[in-house]
């Protein structure tokens, strides 16, 4: 396939210009015909290959969340303008800086151009698109409005996307101060408690176990700097290995549950999520199985997805809904399957997952603001012990020395 850029005229006398892929020019011209134009010039794109740098931009670049959301709202918006969809992916393509974003969507638009509706095109970049945005999008196209799915599907994404920058922004503050007090704690081993341990042993003084154990650990890492280095790159590693490890994913899924603070927060988030998912998903005409499934993929603490999987098969075997989430309290909080029940019985039970999604969003937002100063007194407690054992390990020795020869 070529890359083709050109300018076209409407049969109602409108110029424009548009971005393509076809087989050659042949193609090209027809696809233009097909859409009621005209080409008025055309110019092959060159240097495409694996030699280019734009080749490798478009494969290096990552496509974060926050585009995705502006794609999503932009195509609505023109969507709505009354742009045609193959058009408006064309404008897009040349609004967009991210390379592979804007191959991305060259290769939408070609695969519209060739009568693929767009909700399969967006299904062949599994890695872009998610199956909640594909399924939002085939709802809409079934539906006749896909202007408004894409204005859900983007508010749905971009409520998702906050509440991540919420937790992280939340747990900025912690991470910063106790990798701070890390990295000095390393340079006083490295700096500092080897003059000290000179001074004791030409003194010969009596060390405390603190004393000598504080002392060990600098020798080691004075005299074996890149063997220590070697280990604590070693550890993370495997960390970081673990944790992507089914096992690993469910201790530490296991783990942020029953940590104090953290736990009632996750609780939240994924009781945030899921209603919102599923309050999307259904008022969009999505099956509950299907949307069942797609929520699962949404969430990612493993054991909120057995939740979800154990409901889609209760439901498929007659259950309602808010049965799954009733007998799973220790996970989901009693008022999600209780506000369920009530939207079962009411047949409102989509609006009931809109309150339950803006209520848990906004329990959510203010646990967060509030989590730096919750936080600080717990952090207090770690330095003031941290310092308070060092201060004590080398002062001790100092003292005793002081006391000996008074």
């Amino acid at each position: 396939m070529a890359r083709f850029t050109y300018t076209a005229e409407k049969n109602g006398g409108e110029v424009y210009k548009g971005v393509a892929e076809a087989r050659d020019r042949f193609e090209l011209y027809a696809i233009v015909r097909s859409e009621g134009a005209h080409i008025i010039s055309i110019a092959e794109e060159r240097n495409q290959g694996p030699l280019s740098s734009a080749y490798w931009n478009a494969r290096l670049t990552s496509i974060s969340e926050y585009e995705k959301i502006l794609f999503a709202r932009n195509l609505g918006a023109m969507l709505a303008a009354g742009l045609a969809l193959v058009r408006a992916l064309s404008v897009m393509e040349r609004q967009i800086k991210n390379m592979k974003m804007s191959a991305t969507v060259s290769e939408l638009a070609s695969a519209v151009r060739r009568g693929d509706p767009l909700n399969v095109a967006l299904s062949k970049a599994p890695g872009v698109f998610s199956k909640l945005f594909v399924a939002m999008v085939r709802a809409g196209e079934e539906g006749g409005d896909l202007p408004g799915s894409l204005a859900v599907v983007a508010d749905q994404m971009e409520r998702m996307y906050n509440l991540k920058k919420k937790i992280r922004g939340a747990l900025i503050y912690p991470t910063i101060v106790v990798i701070a007090m890390i990295g000095i704690g390393i340079l006083l081993m490295i700096n500092v408690v080897p003059t000290l341990a000179q001074t004791f042993a030409e003194m010969k003084a009596e060390l405390p176990t603190s004393t000598t154990i504080v002392i060990a650990i600098s020798d080691f890492l004075v005299a074996y700097t890149t063997l220590a280095l070697s280990i604590f790159v070693g550890i993370v590693a495997m960390i970081y290995v673990f944790m992507h490890m089914p096992i690993g994913r469910r201790v530490g899924d296991m783990v942020s549950l029953h940590t104090p603070l953290i736990g009632a927060l996750v609780r939240e988030v994924n009781a945030a999520r899921t209603s919102r998912t599923l309050a999307s998903l259904l008022a969009s005409g999505v099956s509950v199985l299907t949307a069942l499934d797609i929520t699962s993929e949404v969430l990612q603490n493993t054991y909120f997805k057995d939740v979800i999987r154990e409901a889609s098969k209760n439901v498929e075997k007659g259950e309602p809904l808010s049965v799954s989430f009733v007998r799973r309290e220790d996970l989901y909080p009693a008022f999600v399957g209780e506000m369920m029940a009530v939207g079962e019985e009411t047949g409102q039970t989509t609006e009931m997952l809109k309150r339950l999604a803006i209520f848990y969003e906004d329990e959510v937002d203010r646990k967060t603001k509030d989590m730096s100063t919750v936080i600080e007194p717990f952090l207090m407690v770690f330095i003031g012990a941290g310092v308070g054992f060092f201060a004590v390990s080398m002062i001790t020795p100092i003292y005793s020395l002081s006391q000996n020869i008074g």
